[in-house]
């Protein structure tokens, strides 16, 4: 077997591969790291079979849709699995092949409902169910402190005690731990019985993930996360940098539409002299009429230079092939001290 386990943050993907066929399957990928699993796979001679989420993730954005489009593969997950792009589920019991290997699919409800374990010969890859000193969570969407219970007591935990886990969270840099070490050490296992497991798991008073919403949002539907969609308008768009501006307003051949996107109480209390105020939300409403020529240079301004490069990538979309964004924003403008003007343009 070919094993790669990847760390990101907290977050870790395992890339496993058949050494003799080269097919691969890669669990749990996150989609900061796309580029460099595909890397990988490539390094390492390796034909990528599937993609595998152990569940919804709530804390972190899954790169495997991404994968699954680049590579021409399918995203595994479990039966329950809401997300759109699950081309292949599974049901408790079946087998994932890829050349010798076979990944065993037990379906372990408890954090999510669609959550499960992949058995692969000496090891097991238990997502979010079992973690090294812990378990998942089971307060936010479909989790179910009784069904984590028995997915961990009843079937995780019965695994051969010198079974390795590989958990798709540790946040003190462990790489895998045992059934047999979980069993003895875990504080959260040493709670038995049912009724001892759902009252402590009811009352852990727990923060929530800093992306809840966002994530969940995005792995359910197979959407789009803020920071892939100002990516993507960022390589479809040049860029001009606050001393290139500045040189042109201080001379007198700006030769270009600076258009502020901001709303007016911001625009009215200092903006790029010379700029048009057209506000983010009006953009493709007016840009016939305020922007009737579509062959002139559009400079697209914002607060810190977000708004102004989905912009700037929208009138690109809409014909305007000469607009470009401000580096940093109107933040950045002011920092570095450039002129400012408080006269409608």
């Amino acid at each position: 077997m070919l094993f790669e386990q990847i760390a990101t943050g907290g977050c870790q993907s395992y890339l496993v591969g058949c050494a003799a066929t080269r097919a691969a399957v890669l669990i749990d990928p996150e989609l900061s790291r796309v580029d460099e699993y595909r890397g990988l796979i490539g390094q390492l001679g390796l034909h990528l079979r599937y993609v595998v989420d152990t569940h919804t993730h709530a804390d972190h954005f899954s790169g495997s849709r991404d994968i699954g489009r680049a590579l021409d593969v399918p995203v595994v997950m479990h039966r329950f699995s809401p997300a759109p792009h699950a081309a292949f589920r599974l049901d408790e019991g079946d087998l994932l092949m890829a050349g010798d290997l076979r990944l065993k699919a037990i379906h372990t409800p408890g954090h999510t409902a669609d959550s499960m374990c992949l058995l692969l010969e000496d090891r097991v890859f238990t997502g979010d169910t079992l973690l090294i000193g812990g378990t998942g969570r089971t307060d936010l969407p479909t989790g179910d402190a009784h069904a984590l219970y028995e997915s961990l007591f009843e079937k995780v935990l019965t695994l051969p005690p010198e079974t390795l886990v590989f958990p798709a969270h540790d946040y003190k840099q462990r790489s895998h731990s045992t059934i047999a070490a979980e069993l003895a050490d875990n504080p959260r296992l040493q709670k038995r019985t049912r009724a001892e497991f759902v009252a402590m798991m009811q009352g852990l008073d727990l923060t929530a993930p800093t992306h809840l919403t966002e994530a969940l949002r995005t792995n359910m539907t197979g959407a789009k996360p803020v920071s892939q969609l100002l990516a993507e308008a960022a390589a479809k768009v040049p860029f001009m940098s606050l001393a290139e501006l500045a040189s042109r307003v201080g001379s007198n051949t700006c030769d270009m539409v600076i258009l502020d996107l901001r709303e007016r109480e911001a625009f009215d209390a200092g903006h790029v002299p010379g700029a048009v105020h057209l506000p983010r939300g009006q953009l493709e409403l007016r840009v016939n009429t305020d922007l009737p020529d579509p062959t002139v240079k559009i400079l697209t301004c914002c607060e810190f230079g977000k708004i102004s490069t989905l912009a700037a990538a929208t009138l690109r979309e809409l014909g305007y092939l000469r607009a470009t964004a401000l580096e940093g924003g109107l933040a950045a403008w002011r920092d570095a001290a450039y002129p400012l003007s408080d006269r409608a343009a």
